[in-house]
């Protein structure tokens, strides 16, 4: 049995990739499982909100990934190499990877970054939630990379094939819808709390 190496907890994820490459020794792939596995559970489990199928996912891109890491070519974060297999795969598993149709723009067009990032955070946590269940899992996962993962928008361009004026687009698109979902959401319950008012008025009379 090896000896587990010492202090791996001090080694970036690149070092600990590079280090599994030359070595082959497991733990030097384990301790990246240790700091990722629930991470990416979490992610399937945004897909399929299902505990045994985000399981299965897991396991399944782990797999993938320890036949993958020596194709990591550090020019992104390991965690955002991660990130993008684990949302392909399970945009894969939902039959959702057919290529998204991509707007006709001009690729010298350049849209600009959105102000109003500032207002999807002052939204309330519930009525978010509730909003962001009424856009398409592409939309979402897109929203996901940006604003969760910390992905760029060339990370993201690069993940699904787009250009980066196509990547600002849907993103600009998806927040507007994101915002009206939202909005549609509160106009709705201040309609039913002014009925109820007006009942309970009534009741009271």
């Amino acid at each position: 049995m090896s000896v587990h190496p010492i202090g791996l907890k001090h080694y970036t994820d690149e070092e600990l990739v590079r280090l599994y490459i030359d070595t082959q020794r497991n733990a030097y792939f384990e301790e990246l499982y240790e700091r990722y596995s629930d991470k990416v559970y979490r992610k399937c489990m945004s897909f399929v909100k299902d505990r045994e199928k985000a399981e299965d996912f897991t396991h399944d891109i782990f797999l993938k990934l320890i036949l993958r890491l020596s194709s990591f070519k550090e020019t992104s974060k390991f965690s955002t190499w991660l990130f993008s297999i684990t949302y392909n795969y399970c945009m894969d598993q939902l039959r959702l990877t057919k290529k998204m149709a991509e707007t006709e723009l001009d690729d010298n067009i350049d849209v600009e970054d959105e102000a109003e990032d500032g207002e999807l955070i002052e939204m309330e946590v519930g009525q978010l939630r509730r909003a962001l269940e009424t856009i398409s899992v592409q939309e979402r996962t897109i929203l996901l990379m940006k604003y969760q993962d910390d992905f760029s928008i060339k990370d993201i361009a690069d993940t699904f094939g787009l250009t980066e004026s196509a990547v600002k687009m849907r993103l600009k698109r998806t927040k507007e819808k994101l915002k009206k979902a939202y909005t549609d959401s509160i106009i709705f319950w201040m309609l039913v709390i002014s009925k109820i008012t007006i009942l309970i008025k009534w009741w009271l009379k």
